[in-house]
This record gives structure tokens, sequence and C-alpha cells, in this order.
């Protein structure tokens, strides 16, 4: 295992985090923890080196952050640094602070979180909780011991990404980044932004939930003729590794084949380690799946806001990486029922036609969000809906 410092602190973190999202479950139900494969497997990276482990109030139906708790019993605890999230979409008011941070030391049978991260930050829900004293909870919260140090997840664009950066003292930040990702929400350059002010960074995301692992066919005969050999997985891990401002990458593992596969690439993490032809290969397979994508959306978002409360840009990006990656059950099942609310997809459009002579790109928004919901929601095929 290599370690890697962790921003501004005295203290070296494993590359390779365990994001507890993705623990392997009963009857594929994701609420349901199988607690005898769980804990074995999450015991298991840590006698391996893995020193720092992510979960989230949420995960897994609220179930995950007990599991971990369970497998850090019998002194797995001492030898790992645990990060969990406030969730901030149920916050009401400031009580709540208090409220899901005493429930989860609970859950997680620690009297100190040692990294408490206000999760999913944008910039409006960023707003929400600063104007109800969240920062100054937190001074308190730390001093107290309840907490060790205070960080954000975020999914929101660069300018965002800064503003929030720039609002506190964080100890860390957790973005989304691949190298489909580099220039998305806050991409590489708030990567190195946060890194040149002393933030620790921690990647969510590095294979796009599954999605860069089993490529098409196309995409696979590249790596098929690359000058190293290496599997999708590790290709994607490595381009997030070979950033020298990453601190750690999480993946999220449910069985010990994964887990041992991300170990093994984890050996041979470095900054700066591939080579020009490597990086050239990466280019390559990035271009084309940006090939493949159906809708020209550039996120600009100047259709937005919707006046029926629609997610344009975010139903377009979820299509698009449908079709660009081949993923419809994961588009389905993961993307559009849980990365948006029901009113803001694509089936509450009424055809209104407000967003089209906005779009500088000319996209017949009206007529793609019906296609959308059919592919998404109704389960048809996309290919049998193309143009």
């Amino acid at each position: 295992m290599q370690y890697r410092r962790f921003g501004s602190l005295d203290w070296q973190a494993s590359c390779l985090g365990f994001g507890c999202m993705r623990l392997p479950v009963l009857d594929g139900d994701y609420t349901r923890i199988d607690v005898a494969a769980a804990v074995p497997l999450l015991r298991h990276a840590i006698e391996h080196g893995i020193n720092y482990f992510d979960t989230a109030y949420g995960y897994h139906g609220g179930n995950s952050e007990a599991v971990l708790a369970q497998a850090l019993r019998g002194g797995y605890r001492d030898r790992v640094r645990i990060a969990t999230k406030l969730p901030s979409w149920l916050v009401q008011d400031a009580s709540d602070f208090d409220r899901f941070l005493d429930e989860q030391r609970g859950r997680l049978d620690s009297d100190t979180i040692d990294f408490y991260l206000l999760h999913a930050l944008d910039l409006a829900r960023w707003d929400r909780l600063y104007r109800l004293g969240v920062l100054d909870w937190a001074a308190r919260a730390r001093a107290d011991g309840r907490i060790g140090h205070l960080g954000f997840s975020f999914h929101d664009d660069y300018a965002a990404f800064q503003q929030i950066v720039d609002a506190f003292d964080w100890t860390l930040c957790q973005i989304q980044y691949n190298y489909m990702d580099a220039d998305s929400q806050a991409g590489t350059r708030g990567l190195r932004y946060a890194a040149a002010r002393g933030l620790a960074v921690v990647v969510m995301g590095p294979l796009l939930g599954g999605s860069l692992v089993d490529p098409p066919p196309a995409i696979q005969a590249l790596w098929d003729a690359a000058p190293v050999r290496r599997s999708p997985a590790d290709w994607a891990l490595q381009w997030v590794w070979n950033q020298p401002e990453v601190s750690v990458v999480l993946s999220g593992m449910s069985t010990l084949d994964q887990l041992r596969e991300n170990l093994q690439s984890a050996d041979a993490a470095r900054p700066g380690c591939l080579t020009e032809d490597e990086l050239l290969t990466i280019e390559q397979v990035r271009e084309v799946y940006r090939q493949k994508q159906p809708i020209p959306c550039t996120a600009c978002r100047y259709c937005m806001p919707c006046p029926n409360g629609v997610d344009i840009p975010g139903n377009l990006r979820i299509y698009n990486q449908v079709v660009m990656y081949d993923k419809p059950a994961l588009g389905r099942n993961w993307w559009y029922q849980r990365q948006l609310s029901e009113s803001s997809r694509a089936s509450a459009c009424v055809d209104c036609d407000q967003c089209e002579p906005k779009c500088p790109q000319h996209i017949p928004i009206s007529d793609w969000m019906p296609r959308i919901h059919a592919v998404l929601a109704e389960g048809q095929d996309y290919a049998t809906l193309s143009d």
C-alpha cells in the first residue's frame, strides 16, 4: 500500500480508501447489507493497509455506518480513520446538526468522528447551511471532541467549488473525479486549487460508478493496443493517482476479488507514474467515449431555470452517460432515480419550449425529454429511439 500526506495534517492516508456505499447486499436489496460478507471484507482491507473509510448517514438505507462499526470492533478502530457525512438535504433547522451527528456517533460506536463532511454540497445547499450557522456549530463540535476535522463533498460547478473552499479553513474536500470528468464539476482546476489551499482531496467516482470497468468493444480495443496491459479499472485508477494533488481515491468494493484487484493497483500507484504514451491512450479512450455522446450538451445551463422544475442538463447528462457507457440498468436504477428528484426528472417537462431558444447548441430539448423518460423510467431500449 502506498500512503500520501493528507493535506495539512501530519498523517499519512492510504492512497486507496474504502467507500462504504456498495457493500455486499442480500437479495439485491440495497438496504440489506450482507453482514457476514461485509465484516470480513472490511477487515481484510484494514489488514492490507487501507486506513481511510468513508461512509454517510444515508448509505445502504442508513445501515452502512452501523456495519462499519461492527467491522471495527476488536481493535480495528484504532487502525483507521472514519469519514462520514451530514445529510445536508435533511437539515430543517440548526438543531438538526447535533441530532444527526449524535445519531451517527451512536451508529458508528465512536465518541469522535475523525472527518465529518457536509454531504453533497452545491451552492444553494451550502448557502442554506451557512445561514443556519453550520460553521459556528462545527467549531463547537470540534472543541468538545465530537468531530476531529470538517470537510465537504461536492456536486456543482467550479465557481461554486471555489466559493465554498474560500469560505472556511477546511481540512478536506471530496470531489467526483475521473478521466471522463476532468473538466466537470470541480475538475482538475478545482483539485489543484483545493490542494494549493492545503486541503486534502479525496476522490469519489474514479470509475464513474462502474461505468469505466466493462467498456464497449471499441474502447476495449484501445486498451488492448496500449503500450502496457492493464484492466480498464486499473487504467482509470492509475489516471487519478497520477495526479500528485490527490490524497485518497475511494472505491466502493462489494467482493473480495474487487478488493484484491484494487489493492494490487494501489501498490503500483505513484504521482506522475504514467508515461506520455499511456496518457495518450487515455486521451484516445476519452475521445471515443465522447464521440458516442448523442446529445451535444455542454452543461452551460443557459436553458435553466426551467419553469416546471426540470433539471434539463442533469437529464441530458444521465442519458448521455447511459449511451456512452452502454449502462442502461445503471442509468435507470442509480443515476436517474438517485441523482434526480422526481419533480426534476424528464417526466416533468410540459413541452413549453421556453428552454430551446436559449440553447447555444440548438438541442431540441422538448423532443428529448419524453425519450429520456422512456429509457430511464419505462425501460425502453435507447437504440430503438435513436435518430
